[in-house]
């Protein structure tokens, strides 16, 4: 440890640490535009001088070590005069736009230049222009604000993996782009959004909308995978306008989705804003007595053993309670979260967690990923991964398809014979100290799901993945709602049946639960089915009634991510129309079938909530996992097929009802799948 003195405070910082680091350790602000904690040091803007005892000029405190015994000052008539100096140099090409631009309201450069820079300008001479790049249907440019920071660069090349940008040219020449005019194919672009300390890269779906002042901000929890990733909901009035991401070192650091920022629009399109019941083959507006009443009607004289419910990939743990707690008032034990089919073992919490935990993967020192792509499943969890094998020490195979995962990796092959000949790979898992497993949704959707899944659990008790000191057994889920689901054990009962079972005609009344993600062609032509969700989507398409629910920026609701910790999102915004909360749905409707269930009022089904599992109780923390139990899932490991593995994210852009309503994320599929998706107008 290194002793500084920063404005007389003394500190004490790590060996190697940055003199800008030092003074933020002091408690003293320090200005600047290209530094970035999580990026690599650029040292290109020279907001940042200070001034250190015996050295005779400022120097930029984010690339210069500290010493010990440094002296440092922050606030010197010499390091006013270099700030006021680079600030007017910065302004000189730059463009008067803050009445126009995004970024008014909440820009650095607005922000340094009133606190750091002069109230007047020196030059007169005309100011650059840029053409303008188009970078594709997410990200607006406006290059002549650019200020050279290269903070989008080192991003793109860094933590998304994806080397896209550069910079071309020299000095006032110096033009920063894609070389080859092209749509960003990263699915983390967004986040140069964020990055950008000017207004040269902007939203462009949000462009003209709104200012910062207008919004009002809601934190929240992102659905749109299962990573969790948390969520800050600003919204105007009654519409939500943006998503932007919060910190949290432990689940996302300060990253999201493209998919999970953008599809905002489609929270508006396609809504379900009124019950529907069909007569004559055709659906017709309804009003909630009607609704009710025809449900009311069909279940009379139906067993129990005849009712079903499947649970959607966006369900909140509260409105998946009540179902479940419905269903067995009415004596079925017909319910099941896992409408893809995937073969779950949800008798131990540790057979689909993801139990090395997020934060945990930088731990490891070898990792197999069998039948998933992470890059499309979970871009903010593949950054995590790639942030490891950038460090230095890690060994990535795949066994699945093969796929750009933005870091290097050892093929091993396509099918589940590869599990028994890993090659080569195998002596690195034998020699790692702390190995890791990631197993897809991909490899449990199939017939023989059961069998792979007993088989990665042999394979992490082989080469030593499960001890009292690390539990190297992950499973990557694609859903938000599944791991609470699996939680709430809302998952068929004694005699009851599944997905599979369910359709078909293996049940007289089916009870959907904002799920849309499986054939639902395959539904019995006899069988009643009462959609409750958010969208007119697949399940809508094959309704009988129609119950028009909250989507997540509508509802406060407990989410349980990949990775078993338990979250909140608050309610943003009211539902559309005649929608109404899930829950809120499922108590009227119970009462009105004489069956009403225990609660009436939101803290109270919070509280039978925890009283079911009190994981959910404990938010924003997770239990990391011993792996000391050895005793596997069940399956048989010998029964695994030969046919390879196929993952379950091929287009990343359209997963959910509320992607698929999206006209920005329509425009994502034509850009880089080639194929334009219908989007709702």
């Amino acid at each position: 440890m290194a002793k500084v003195t920063v404005d007389g405070i003394e500190v004490e910082v790590a060996n190697g640490a940055s003199v800008l680091q030092a003074c933020e350790a002091a408690g003293k602000e320090i200005p600047r535009f290209c530094y970035h904690e999580r990026l690599s040091i650029a040292g290109n803007c020279r907001m940042c001088l200070v001034e250190i005892e015996k050295m005779p000029k400022p120097v930029a405190s984010c690339g210069q070590p500290v010493g010990d015994g440094m002296v440092i000052k922050t606030d010197t008539e010499m390091v006013r005069k270099a700030r006021r100096g680079v600030m007017e140099f910065l302004l000189v090409n730059h463009p008067l736009d803050c009445p126009i631009c995004d970024q008014g309201g909440e820009c650095d450069l607005q922000d340094e230049a009133v606190g750091y820079g002069r109230g007047y300008s020196r030059y007169d001479e005309n100011k650059r222009s840029v053409g303008q790049a188009d970078w594709g249907p997410l990200v607006k440019t406006t290059m002549t604000r650019c200020i050279h920071c290269t903070r989008c660069i080192r991003f793109s090349t860094e933590v998304a993996g994806v080397p896209e940008l550069g910079a071309t040219a020299r000095g006032e020449s110096m033009q920063v782009g894609t070389y080859v005019e092209k749509a960003l194919s990263s699915e983390l672009s967004g986040n140069i959004i964020d990055l950008c300390p000017v207004g040269a890269l902007t939203s462009k779906p949000y462009a003209y909308t709104a200012r910062p002042w207008e919004l009002k901000k809601t934190d929240s929890v992102d659905v749109f995978d299962a990573v969790g990733a948390n969520i800050r909901v600003d919204a105007r009035g009654a519409e939500v306008l943006r998503i932007l991401p919060r910190v949290n070192d432990a689940v996302n650091e300060e990253w999201l989705g493209d998919k999970s920022r953008f599809a905002v629009d489609g929270l508006k399109r396609r809504r379900l804003d009124r019950p529907w019941i069909r007569e004559n083959g055709k659906l017709r507006a309804a009003s909630w007595e009607e609704a009710f009443a025809a449900i009311a009607d069909r279940l009379k004289n139906v067993p129990g053993e005849r009712i079903g419910a499947i649970a959607g990939d966006q369900c909140d743990a509260e409105s998946m309670l009540a179902l479940k707690d419905m269903m067995a008032a009415l004596g079925s034990a017909n319910i099941d979260c896992r409408q893809d089919g995937a073969a779950l073992d949800a008798t131990r919490r540790e057979f689909y967690l993801f139990n090395t935990t997020i934060a945990g993967i930088e731990e490891a020192d070898a990792l197999l990923i069998i039948g998933s792509n992470p890059r499309r499943e979970a871009p903010v969890l593949n950054a995590r991964i790639r942030k490891r094998w950038l460090s230095g020490g890690l060994a990535v195979g795949l066994i699945g398809e093969e796929a750009d995962l933005t870091y290097g990796f050892d093929y091993i092959g396509g099918g589940p014979e590869s599990l028994q000949a890993l090659g080569s790979f195998a002596d690195k898992l034998r020699t790692a100290k702390k190995p890791m497993i990631i197993l897809g949704q991909g490899a449990l959707q199939r017939d023989d799901g059961a069998a792979v899944l007993a088989a990665a659990w042999a394979l992490a008790a082989q080469y030593n993945m499960l001890n009292v000191d690390w539990h190297g057994f992950n499973v990557l889920h694609t859903a938000a709602a599944r791991v609470g689901a699996l939680d709430l054990g809302f998952v068929p009962g004694t005699g009851g049946k599944n997905v599979a079972a369910m359709l078909g005609g293996g049940v007289d009344v089916l009870w959907l639960l904002a799920a849309d993600e499986f054939e639902t062609s395959k539904i019995g032509a006899e069988t009643f089915v009462i959609y409750q969700g958010h969208h007119g989507d697949a399940g809508a398409a094959r309704a009988d009634v129609i119950l028009p629910g909250a989507a997540y920026t509508e509802k406060p609701g407990t989410y349980v991510n990949t990775e078993g910790r338990a979250q909140f999102g608050f309610m943003a915004v009211s539902p559309p129309g005649d929608a109404r909360e899930d829950w809120r749905i499922l108590r009227a409707i119970s009462a009105y079938i004489g069956h009403a269930l225990p609660y009436d009022d939101f803290a109270q089904l919070r509280a039978q909530l925890i009283q079911t599992n009190p994981i959910f109780g404990e938010i924003g923390e997770v239990r990391r996992l011993a792996g000391s139990n050895l005793e596997g899932p069940v399956g048989n490991a010998a029964a695994i097929g030969t046919a390879p593995f196929i993952n379950a994210v091929h287009n990343y852009y359209q997963t959910d009802p509320i992607s698929r309503a999206s006209p920005t994320m329509a425009a994502c599929v034509a850009a880089h799948y080639g194929t334009q998706a219908e989007a709702a107008e």
